[in-house]
């Protein structure tokens, strides 16, 4: 990485609140947010935004004539991206935008579909395709909050954060832009999108303490269970003195695929980009590693695999918020990024309650963040106290 990149300012809604002290506070405790949903055919476990936060997003139909036909992916990444900029001063609006999603609007899809279906002469409603396309989240934030530069979206499945933050770098060192607003938003507690998932044999499919046994090595069954959310972070260009946390290094790698939804024994992926991240870096320097571990069997282990083949058994300290939150898919990376800027700012390890053998740090002064998502995209960012 040409230069290190200054983490100003984030924001989030999600089931555990909608600011960093609601989120600070429920990580503290060990207390999970799945509920059991039904979705007219069947019910699942999943990991909702509370209905009070939502009224919040939902106000902004109100707002403007255009946001009524918006999907909740767009709203929910409006109203952090707002929330994030307050806490900024880039009042000038000269910056750019990279807000991804893995699913998209997706509510909107299985409205729309479901309509098409229904209609004997196959119509659907005018604005059927501009409110469904991928660009619709970053547009409307950038439309939103009156921008000046790029607006990008994409989706690289559940990677797709951390790679809003590895391309709002590349536009910054590259001279393009001083500033990005990055990161990730996922509105996927929807019928189709959970069918997918349960088709796939990787959901959790009874209700326990914790149903969501994210690196639990010992089960004997995939525990995945989607959440919602969004989350945006601010970047400038150097180390500034108002930074919440520094990104000192970026890693990022693509394996070749033997199945479509899986990684290698050792991922060797995740082998790379921590490399890439570290860049020489003594591993005994990290003190943690925020893992992307979805509570998958498979998922969970070659990850670890991973970090014991780059770190050894003297690895740092792992843990990961699937457990809690449940997988947000294009928006995971970017809970785990503002999970492990959290700890940085309080100093304090979050792991995971069921889990008693783990080694905990005595002092917390840099954190690697892991995701990947189908097709093997991964990515690592390593982050240090400002």
């Amino acid at each position: 990485m040409r230069e290190k990149i200054s983490i100003v300012s984030m924001a989030s809604i999600s089931a555990m609140g909608n600011s960093s002290e609601e989120v600070w506070e429920h990580y503290l405790g060990d207390e999970h947010t799945f509920i059991e949903q039904s979705f007219d055919k069947f019910s699942a476990l999943v990991s909702p935004i509370e209905k009070a936060n939502w009224g919040i997003v939902e106000k902004l139909r109100q707002e403007d004539v255009h946001y009524e036909d918006l999907d909740p992916s767009v709203l929910l990444a409006i109203e952090v991206s707002r929330s994030a900029i307050k806490s900024t001063d880039w009042h000038d609006k000269d910056f750019g935008i990279n807000i991804g999603s893995s699913r998209g609007a997706t509510s909107l899809f299985e409205k729309y579909y479901d309509e098409f279906k229904m209609n004997n002469l196959g119509k659907v409603s005018t604005l059927s395709s501009p409110t469904t396309t991928l660009g619709n989240i970053s547009s409307w934030v950038g439309h939103d909050l009156q921008i000046k530069g790029p607006t990008i979206s994409h989706s690289i499945t559940c990677s797709t954060a951390l790679h809003g933050v590895l391309n709002g770098i590349a536009w910054i060192n590259s001279g393009m832009s001083e500033r990005f607003l990055v990161g990730g938003s996922e509105a996927s507690n929807t019928p189709f999108t959970l069918a997918q998932m349960r088709a796939l044999k990787i959901y959790a499919n009874k209700n326990s303490k914790y149903p969501c046994k994210t690196l639990d090595f010992s089960k004997k069954q995939n525990t995945m269970i989607i959440g919602e959310g969004a989350s945006v972070f601010c970047l400038e260009k150097g180390v500034r003195q108002k930074a919440l946390a520094i990104i000192e290094g970026i890693g990022y790698a693509t394996e070749p695929l033997k199945h479509n939804i899986s990684i290698s024994t050792n991922a060797d992926c995740f082998q790379s980009t921590m490399r890439m991240a570290m860049k020489g870096m003594a591993k005994n320097k990290v003190d943690i590693i925020v893992m992307h571990a979805p509570g998958t069997i498979k998922g969970d282990i070659s990850e670890y695999n991973a970090i014991k083949e780059v770190f050894g058994d003297a690895h740092p300290a792992l843990t990961s918020n699937k457990w809690k939150i449940g997988h947000t898919l294009g928006a995971s990376g970017g809970f785990s990024l503002e999970m492990a800027i959290l700890m940085l700012q309080h100093q304090r390890f979050i792991g995971i309650p069921y889990l008693t053998d783990g080694v905990e740090p005595s002092q917390i002064n840099k954190v690697m963040v892991n995701a990947v998502g189908f097709g093997g995209n991964a990515v690592s960012i390593l982050l240090s106290l400002a």
